[in-house]
């Protein structure tokens, strides 16, 4: 019993950190896994066969096949270590089977969501990231992977609200997301006088630890975190999408919010395209800005797709090789392109093809198809049967989300894109196996 609360607490430090480090969330990944091979050990629960399993394998194994016939081998090799970040789905999948559990491990994803967004909106607002060349990326390294991440937090915030259980947030609950964004200020205030990045270590060790003992918590402090979080992390998200001028995680957004909007009531529609009509009038200059097409940003992608087609037509069983883009694309990249080199396609689907094949795109096609799948099925019957089962309604949208973001960004090259996703695609799986009495 005290390994199955270690491994849910590590589990909630991951979702928790995955906005804010990707080695503090592989370290908790890491030591998750520890526990779930001690637990594995001592038979104290067994790996459960899912029809996810065909399709991972084969992409995991045509990818190293790929990259085995790719031209560098070594660094072919080295690129595909990310697979390592698929045991997150068995190890979420094995840990979620009860309903609050996973309720307190979205609840730690929504704190490191707020912790990321008032990072966001404190770098374009008080230390001066507001242009096209250095936007706001708060924690992580890059604006796309911030962006990505974010609109994952933004969707499952969303779920929650529409299909949760009808519970009135209480402002004496609301100290655990006021620690949050006070430690998100004292970050702030320290990296602007130069204190160096041992005051974001210790903040990202203490979130970690708050998601732990979240998740370990009794009733009443798991009641208040899921009642509160979602109404805190939901206007930070949106407003930080804004201003992050990010338009892959805008699109990707809309489509995630428009089907939980959907799985709650149709009609809602309606409210999201009036909020986005708002947007549009009030007009903000990172909106406005970026409503192009024009732009070299999007003449580049286009041009990079073409190379992209050219590199399938070229390997189309293989592929280049996983990480082999950087240094094929000089060899196909077209004239027109604005830009010499790139270290990817800006499109998951072809991405996947020119570095894997179509064989490779075919194995990720049934990933994708067997995941949505799962996750609706579960959403309509949650919708039907508890609001307990908002989850689903997260996992679904949420994945929508980045696939639909994917198609101008590849956010699945991102680790912490990656490993959201896959904790998504968990939920639906882990809700099976607790309604077969697993």
């Amino acid at each position: 019993m005290r390994l199955e609360r270690a491994q849910l607490g590590l589990l909630a430090a991951l979702a928790a950190t995955i906005p804010v480090s990707v080695f503090a969330a592989e370290v908790a990944l890491v030591l998750g896994l520890l526990v779930f091979a001690a637990r594995l050990l001592r038979r104290q629960t067994r790996l459960e066969p899912t029809p996810l399993d065909a399709p991972l394998l084969a992409f995991a194994v045509w990818t190293l096949l790929s990259a085995s016939f790719a031209a560098d081998p070594r660094a072919a090799h080295e690129d595909a270590k990310e697979l390592v970040l698929f045991v997150v789905f068995y190890l979420a999948a094995n840990a979620l089977t009860r309903g609050p559990d996973r309720e307190r491990v979205l609840a730690a994803l929504l704190l490191g969501g707020i912790a990321l967004g008032a990072s966001m909106i404190a770098d374009y607002h008080l230390l001066g990231h507001d242009t096209l060349d250095r936007r706001p990326s708060g924690f992580l390294g890059h604006w796309m992977s911030s962006a990505g991440v974010l609109m994952g937090v933004l969707v499952a915030a969303a779920a929650r609200l529409a299909l949760g259980p009808a519970e009135r947030p209480r402002l004496r609950d609301a100290w655990l997301a006021g620690a949050v964004l006070a430690g998100v200020g004292g970050v702030a205030l320290l990296d602007r006088a130069g204190a160096g990045v041992l005051p974001t270590r210790l903040f990202v060790a203490t979130l970690a630890a708050g998601a732990i003992v979240l998740a370990l918590s009794g009733p009443t402090a798991a009641r208040a975190a899921r009642t509160t979080l979602p109404w805190v992390a939901a206007p930070l998200a949106a407003w930080a999408l804004v201003i992050s001028q990010t338009r892959n995680a805008w699109v990707g957004a809309v489509a995630g919010l428009a089907v939980v909007a959907v799985m709650r009531a149709p009609r809602l529609l309606w409210a999201l395209a009036a909020a986005l009509a708002v947007l549009l009038l009030v007009r903000p200059a990172a909106v406005t800005s970026r409503l192009t097409v024009t732009d070299q940003s999007s003449v580049d992608r286009y041009y990079q797709w073409q190379a992209g087609v050219d590199m399938i037509l070229d390997k189309p069983v293989f592929g280049q090789g996983p990480g082999m883009i950087l240094a094929a694309y000089p060899g196909y990249r077209w004239p027109e392109a604005p830009n010499p080199d790139t270290p990817h396609l800006h499109n998951n689907a072809l991405q996947i093809a020119a570095t894997r094949g179509l064989p490779g795109l075919g194995f990720f096609a049934w990933w994708m198809v067997v995941a949505l799948a799962t996750a609706l099925a579960e959403a309509r019957r949650a919708r039907v049967e508890s609001p307990a089962g908002w989850p689903a309604v997260a996992s679904l949208g949420g994945l929508v989300a980045i696939l639909m973001a994917g198609v101008f960004e590849y956010n699945l090259g991102d680790s912490e894109v990656l490993m959201l996703a896959l904790l998504l695609t968990s939920l639906p799986f882990a809700r099976r196996r607790e309604r077969a009495g697993a």
